[in-house]
């Protein structure tokens, strides 16, 4: 392999982590208080609003609904809206977001139902308002599962990043199209299925440390 491919492997490897990041980042900042409403207004619930609570849900399952090519190809004219233009590693961010923060909602959503009833009564019982319920019971109790939940959504997030090379998204996806199977050169393509497994395995592997150091129930060694 060439010095050159070699250096478009390390760019297009710089602009897949860049797109994965920032959405992210942004995936997490719109998804983490989308998903804790969900979770905590039903009815009866901390934040009861059983009506705002099914219309969000309908909206979450829609948009989950679509198949991430797709979307991309749907929302063209709010990406150039948004990001100026439609192609390239910045453009690639606004789906890559919208995709993001359904999915992170319902992860989290799930991981706040996982925990004990028992705690938010026991708050409750003690003059806890429902946001302090929040903030200091069940999001700290969830932080195991909802950081596994992150960490899958970002190994989403990277497979997704692929898919935007079909429509000018750049990063690896785009160098193993253009390079890897339009130039006929399975060397590029295997290169890039490999700096993919090696990212995903890397982002698993620290979601699964961190997801540990947070969890309070898990046994503490000797000396720690």
């Amino acid at each position: 392999m060439s010095a050159n491919l070699i250096h478009l492997l390390i760019e297009a490897t710089g602009q897949t982590l860049y797109m994965v990041a920032i959405s992210a980042l942004l995936g997490t900042v719109f998804g983490l208080p989308l998903g804790t409403f969900l979770a905590c207004s039903q009815k009866g619930e901390l934040l009861s609003a059983p009506l705002v609570n099914k219309v969000l849900g309908l909206v979450v399952n829609a948009t989950r609904s679509v198949p991430f090519i797709i979307l991309v190809v749907a929302i063209i004219p709010f990406t150039r809206f948004i990001a100026g233009t439609s192609i390239g590693t910045t453009a690639a961010i606004v789906p890559l977001t919208i995709a993001a923060v359904p999915f992170i909602a319902r992860l989290i959503e799930n991981a706040i139902r996982e925990v004990d009833g028992g705690l938010i009564e026991a708050a409750r019982s003690m003059g806890a308002t429902p946001m302090q319920i929040i903030r200091k019971v069940l999001i700290p109790e969830a932080a195991p599962s909802i950081t596994l939940g992150l960490t899958l959504a970002v190994v989403s997030l990277i497979g997704y990043s692929a898919m935007v090379g079909a429509v000018g998204g750049e990063g690896l996806g785009d160098l193993g199209i253009r390079y890897g199977y339009q130039r006929f050169m399975p060397e590029v393509m295997l290169a890039v299925v490999v700096i993919l497994i090696v990212l995903v395995q890397l982002v698993q592997s620290i979601g699964e440390w961190i997801a540990a150091r947070v969890d309070k129930r898990a046994p503490k060694s000797r000396g720690q």
